[in-house]
Order: C-alpha cells, then sequence, then structure tokens
C-alpha cells in the first residue's frame, strides 16, 4: 500500500543525496521514478537535484501555482510508480495535500525530503503539512561540531556570526549555514549580540 513519506533533518543530514540513493533503488528495480523540486531552490542548476556528496539527476521544476496532482493526471499514461520530491519544505501546504492524494488516489508512493524548522527554529509551512498528515515520519541526523545532535539550521552573516532576522527562506550551502544543536545556537546568538552591544 503506498503511503507518504516525510524524511527530514538539519542542514548537512545528506536529505538531498537519501533523495537521490532512494531514486536509484528504485529505477535499478525497473519502477519509473518521478523526482522533483520546488522552483524556490536555486543553489544548483535549477532543473537538477545534487548533494554535497557528488550524486545528481534531472528533476522537474514546481512552481507556487502548480498543482502537482493535476501535472501528474496529465501524465498518467507515463505512469509513475514512486515520487520523489526534495527540498520539501518549500512546497505550499496545498501542493503537500495535491501529493497526498496522488498516494490515496493512484496507490503511488511519495518520499518527501526536506528541512523541518527554518533558522529561527519555526517550521515551514510546508514542512508543518507533513508532519500532520505524513504516513510516516523519519529524521535523518547530523552533528553539531561539539558532537551532539543538531537540529537548528543556524544562518550566518558574512562575519560568520549567527543572524535571527530575516526572510525565512534564504538559498545558501555551507557559507551561509551551519547546522548546530540548540544549546550550541543559543550560546552563539548570545555572543552575537553581547559583541554588537
Amino acid at each position: 500500500m503506498a503511503k507518504l513519506y516525510f524524511r527530514y533533518g538539519a542542514m548537512g543530514s545528506s536529505k538531498s543525496a537519501q533523495a537521490l540513493i532512494t531514486k536509484f533503488n528504485y529505477e535499478e528495480r525497473g519502477m519509473r521514478v518521478w523526482l522533483l523540486k520546488p522552483s524556490a531552490d536555486i543553489r544548483m542548476e535549477k532543473d537538477t537535484v545534487a548533494s554535497r556528496i557528488g550524486l545528481s539527476a534531472p528533476a522537474d521544476i514546481i512552481t507556487p501555482n502548480m498543482n502537482i496532482y493535476h501535472i501528474f493526471q496529465e501524465r498518467e499514461q507515463e505512469f509513475y510508480d514512486v515520487i520523489i520530491a526534495d527540498e520539501a519544505q518549500f512546497f505550499l501546504p496545498a501542493q503537500i495535500e495535491q501529493l497526498r492524494h496522488i498516494v490515496d488516489d493512484y496507490n503511488v508512493s511519495v518520499f518527501c525530503f526536506g528541512l523541518r524548522t527554518d533558522f529561527c527554529t519555526k517550521l515551514f509551512p510546508g514542512s508543518a503539512r507533513l508532519f500532520e498528515i505524513a504516513d510516516s515520519v523519519t529524521e535523518l541526523k547530523t552533528v553539531c561540531s561539539c558532537g551532539g545532535k543538531a537540529i537548528v539550521n543556524a544562518r550566518l552573516d558574512s562575519s560568520g556570526n549567527v543572524m535571527t532576522a530575516g526572510e525565512q527562506i534564504y538559498i545558501g550551502g555551507n557559507e551561509s549555514y551551519r547546522p548546530m544543536c540548540y544549546k550550541c545556537w543559543q550560546k552563539a546568538i548570545s555572543k552575537t549580540q553581547h559583541s554588537q552591544s
């Protein structure tokens, strides 16, 4: 029976790599995979899902005005056995619901990979909806520089200070973000505030 899966983790937890490995595993068994990502993800080539370890694959871009369910219906003659969505936190809640309907109406499993929270530890709307309606939720773990479990996607300014204000969506890599445990994040915020006072 098909399910909606959400596999989340802080930055650096190999989400994109896991998405591409999942794609490979299905295709190796002769199954058809629809790989997609939101248009907000502009880190690499626009129409590519790429991981920091060098894996990559072409992907369809989904913009906020697109209805994923309708696109799937239009492509029904191609029929996909599985859908894999990277950076799922950037999808609108309505688009997450569209993926849910594909699972239920077509018996096609959907794997969503993405962040749980933004740099201020607030849920992304897409992630919040996945927590509410996914059949399976799994955390992909990574570590803070202290060795503890990282749960925060700390955003850094050009001087390396932790930021606590700004737009929710800011696309960047290792130069802009660092995975941290909550304790280290709080210490870094205090250090930044102290140096600015």
